[in-house]
């Protein structure tokens, strides 16, 4: 028993420790077991979202291929005493123009630098090149004999040919006298000027010789969120490099009829304008034109015009030394809501006619104010800007097919496009005394003109949607909802008939000093 009783706490420790195992041996393959299960019942984790990275490391590799081709472009002005001032005047703005590089040293960066600060000395050599002195050492400016003054522009450009043709904007070559392009490995080359592009704002350039190391325009059209590395000679300064993204397309920023910029974030500065962006393959996507940035410099906002356009102008520049376009020979305004209501659209695509211009293609072909072009050989128009860059896209003496509403009915015509010039549509505005006529709930009042061709508003409640929409005492409506008038009567006839064909709104069309335009005013507001 004594024996017995002595060896019961190491069997009792053997005992404990078999089951203990037993028990964690069961257990892994209870896990086991309901991992199994888990898995037959499709019970799973979702993945989480990765993204991989797409920037490149660096961009030298880039740079040293397009470097050779990016040029500095130097533009002499021949200007006298008056002009240089408001040249210097101008160059102080530092608005939206992301313009060459000329004028005052106002102009420059840092124009308040402390007396020992070492690029005082860099700024005054600078502004006198500009043909400004510093104000030291000048003698009485006033007494000195009335002197030749020269003025200098900077700004950039790249080759896009091995024989010498070079990209640039026109407001950096605009009244040039003399044109000198600077290579990356510091040659200097005079150039000649081959034909500029107002409204485009582009510019080529030809300097002698063959073997110049050039960049290809783009055929894609660049993706925003991609990377972009611009190169130019922002403030004289020379090749510079800088990177960032494309922000947004189609931009509009009022510089010109076919404004389509491309908007970038990488840093351009003045001087910056005329010189490529590249895309990662190393082909130009835009030529560098404006800045956004209310004190000159760079705030993140540039603008570029797309490879597309500069394809399309550089063509004609080299063929003809000129930009010839298309024209049909309409005043055009967007589709809003209100005008598509009363016209029975059921969106705002397309651009309305606000008037044919007597004799022009689109008169010719039967074009009249009201209809709604849609298409340009079957391409849909998204509004008056779209429709005059494709109008503007054919060469002049070529047909093209509009697509156009008319009454509700689409329909087809071809047009013989004839060449862009200086024609503009104009009309007077009429003053007469005569007894005016309230026109119940619109907001007008109403009188028959002094021709009788159309009725003239003599008055606009304030507050009305007559007012909110723009009309004006002395304002012509000539047509409601496409239909001629003469009296308040056929006016009155016009809004009856458009309130029994259900349309929420009227169209008038207005005629004014500042042309002829559509306004459409909600019938809701008729409470009579």
């Amino acid at each position: 028993m004594t024996d017995q009783n002595s060896q019961s706490p190491s069997r009792s420790r053997r005992l404990r420790n078999a089951l203990l195992a037993s028990v964690l041996t069961l257990g892994v393959a209870g896990t086991a077991a309901s991992g199994i299960m888990m898995t037959n019942s499709q019970v799973a984790h979702a993945d989480q979202l990765q993204v991989q990275p797409s920037g490149p490391a660096d961009f030298s590799s880039l740079v040293e291929q397009v470097a050779p081709a990016v040029v500095s472009v130097r533009v002499k002005t021949d200007m006298d005493e008056a002009s240089a001032s408001d040249q210097d005047d101008d160059d102080q703005g530092g608005g939206n123009g992301g313009g060459g590089n000329g004028g005052g040293s106002n102009a420059l960066p840092f124009p308040d630098l402390p007396e020992n600060s070492p690029f005082n000395e860099f700024f005054r050599r600078f502004g006198q090149q500009h043909g400004q002195g510093n104000g030291q050492g000048g003698g009485d400016h006033q007494n000195s004999p009335r002197q030749h003054h020269f003025g200098m522009a900077q700004g950039s450009g790249f080759f896009i040919s091995d024989d010498g043709f070079i990209v640039t904007n026109n407001h950096v070559v605009q009244g040039g006298k003399e044109f000198t392009v600077v290579t990356n490995d510091k040659r200097e080359l005079t150039a000649k000027l081959i034909g500029t592009d107002e409204r485009t704002d582009l510019a080529l350039l030809k300097v002698e010789g063959t073997g110049f190391k050039f960049v290809k325009l783009s055929q894609s059209q660049p993706k925003v969120g991609q990377w972009v590395v611009a190169v130019g000679n922002p403030f004289g300064l020379g090749g510079t490099v800088t990177a960032g993204i494309v922000s947004a397309e189609g931009r509009d920023i009022g510089a010109g009829p076919y404004d389509d910029f491309l908007q970038i974030d990488a840093p351009v500065n003045r001087g910056n304008s005329g010189g490529p962006t590249f895309n990662m393959q190393g082909e130009v996507i835009g030529v560098n034109t404006a800045i956004y940035s209310p004190s000159g410099g760079s705030v993140g906002i540039a603008f570029a015009i797309p490879a597309s356009t500069v394809q399309q102008v550089v063509s004609s520049l080299k063929e003809n030394g000129t930009v010839t376009r298309g024209w049909i020979g309409v005043q055009i305004q967007p589709v809003n809501k209100d005008i598509a209501d009363s016209l029975g659209l059921k969106g705002t695509d397309g651009a309305l006619v606000a008037e044919p211009q007597d004799g022009s293609p689109a008169a010719k072909a039967g074009i009249k104010a009201g209809d709604v072009i849609t298409k340009v050989n079957g391409t849909t128009v998204a509004g008056p800007r779209e429709l005059a860059r494709m109008i503007a896209g054919y060469r002049p003496d070529t047909d093209v097919k509009l697509t156009y509403v008319r009454d509700g009915k689409e329909q087809d015509v071809t047009v013989h496009l004839g060449k862009l010039g200086n024609q503009q549509a104009s009309a007077d505005q009429n003053d007469n005394d005569v007894q005016p006529d309230s026109l119940s709930g619109l907001g007008l009042t109403l009188a028959p003109s002094k021709d009788g061709d159309g009725v003239q508003v003599s008055g606009v409640d304030d507050g009305s949607s007559a007012s909110e929409k723009g009309l004006r005492v002395g304002d012509v409506i000539t047509a409601v909802n496409g239909k001629p008038v003469n009296n308040v009567r056929s006016v009155e006839t016009a809004i009856t008939d458009a309130k029994k064909s259900g349309r929420r709104a009227v169209l008038m069309q207005i005629q004014s000093n500042r042309g002829s335009r559509f306004v459409a005013l909600p019938l809701s507001a008729d409470k009579g």
